[in-house]
């Protein structure tokens, strides 16, 4: 890993808290993620199941937790199933964790590995009456290929067709959205290493230069402070910005045009998520400026509405209400379209088509049960924006906003977001 140690109180008490929501004599079992192939003999490199890794801290592939909080024997009650080290592995993949390195790591003391799992499961599966197993239910997944998750279930309901199996991401979601300290913590580490890397920009965008070589940049900044993307750079000059994933990032940037960049750094697998729209010439033309502050008032006025009790949908309908009277003072939807209110497609939607929020954390889309109001603890993103295709045109901000009963906390507050700002350090850090 490339991240500094964690506190393994952290894990520890995700375990517990988890333990606290399971059904009576349950046995939950959560996997690693696969490691994906891509052509020929190659693979993707590994991507930490975000669920095993919120209750053990462990990254290592094929390893299994399984928790069986009401087991007569004390020492089952948590075990970490983990690849045995050895030298042919040592050779051609590196390092494995020693059971030692796991127990400093997740703070679990019944460490086994991988051979032991089926003879020590089984035991364990003719004590418990209900079994929770793990899946992907984020609600815009798309999930084409079969996971190590689903490979298991299977496996499990051939074995022991009689069980109650429950689901245990319902939970996960209801857990992992409430933010504790030291998870907050990694999120800001995140938002600081972002930070340097947006700072780190301002001093480099000019025209001429390629949104490749700032992609470079950011690199750099990123993997020198032991991160890396939180996910696909959006590097997006003049009308590439219109379109709300681009990740070809290839384009040169010209003068005259805003430069989108939707880009940040993960630390220790929690992310951050910043966006900011800059000029590549270092001044705002009075139009660019007009939507900027336009966008700018918008994101105030809904980190204003993010609070305790509020509903997300809620918040998005509040955006989308300051959007359409941005719109028509910027000219570009008249009262009369606004007031027509279309239900299915509303004019402002031409303009501002995209979701104003959503927590963020292990994942970047982290996982919530967002049909509910709004807890403290949760970290969200602020990110409206305007796109004016026909003028190749769009602005977009966002930062990450902790909920608390005091009032928000914007954890990226010391970002530079004023226009005049962002104006002044471009034209100060040119050569």
């Amino acid at each position: 890993m490339r991240h500094c140690c964690i506190d393994s109180k952290l894990f520890t008490t995700n375990r517990e808290r988890l333990r606290g929501m399971l059904p009576a004599n349950a046995l939950a079992v959560v996997n690693a993620n696969d490691i994906l192939p891509s052509n020929s003999d190659g693979t993707l490199p590994m991507h930490p199941s975000a669920d095993l890794f919120y209750l053990t801290g462990i990254e290592q592939e094929e390893t299994i937790l399984l928790l069986f909080p009401d087991a007569d024997d004390e020492k089952m009650r948590e075990i970490l199933f983990t690849r045995e080290p050895n030298e042919h592995l040592a050779t051609w993949e590196g390092h494995k964790l020693t059971k030692a390195e796991i127990k400093r790591i997740s703070g679990i003391e019944n460490v086994r590995w991988l051979t032991e799992f089926w003879s020590v499961l089984h035991p364990l599966m003719c004590e418990c009456e209900i079994v929770v197993l793990n899946s992907n239910e984020h609600k815009r997944a798309v999930v084409e290929v079969e996971t190590r998750d689903a490979r298991f279930v299977s496996a499990l309901q051939r074995r022991y067709p009689l069980h109650s199996y429950h689901r245990l991401a319902r939970l996960m979601h209801r857990l992992r959205v409430v933010k504790s300290e030291l998870e907050v913590e990694l999120i800001k580490r995140a938002c600081n290493i972002t930070k340097g890397g947006f700072h780190r920009l301002l001093g480099f965008v000019k025209p001429g230069v390629n949104e490749t070589e700032i992609e470079a940049e950011l690199i750099h900044e990123f993997v020198r402070n032991r991160a890396g993307f939180a996910y696909a750079p959006i590097i997006a000059s003049g009308s590439n910005a219109c379109t709300l994933h681009y990740v070809r990032n290839d384009q040169v940037c010209k003068k005259g045009q805003l430069l989108l960049l939707d880009t940040a750094a993960c630390y220790a697998n929690y992310n951050s998520d910043l966006t900011r729209t800059i000029p590549v010439s270092g001044r705002y033309s009075k139009r660019q400026k007009q939507v900027y502050k336009a966008v700018l008032r918008v994101f105030r006025e809904t980190i204003k509405g993010m609070a305790p009790g509020k509903k997300p949908k809620e918040l998005q309908k509040q955006t989308e209400e300051c959007v359409a009277k941005e719109l028509v003072d910027l000219g570009l939807l008249k009262p009369s379209q606004i007031k027509k209110k279309d239900a299915e497609q509303p004019a402002f939607k031409k303009y501002f088509m995209h979701g104003v929020s959503h927590p963020l954390g292990l994942d970047v889309h982290d996982v919530g049960i967002t049909t509910e109001a709004m807890q403290p603890g949760w970290v969200l993103t602020c990110e409206p924006g305007i796109y004016i295709r026909e003028e190749g045109l769009a602005v977009r901000l966002e930062n990450d906003i902790l909920i608390t009963d005091a009032g928000n906390i914007d954890l990226m507050a010391d970002i530079p977001i004023e226009a005049e700002e962002i104006e002044d350090l471009m034209n100060r850090r040119r050569p």
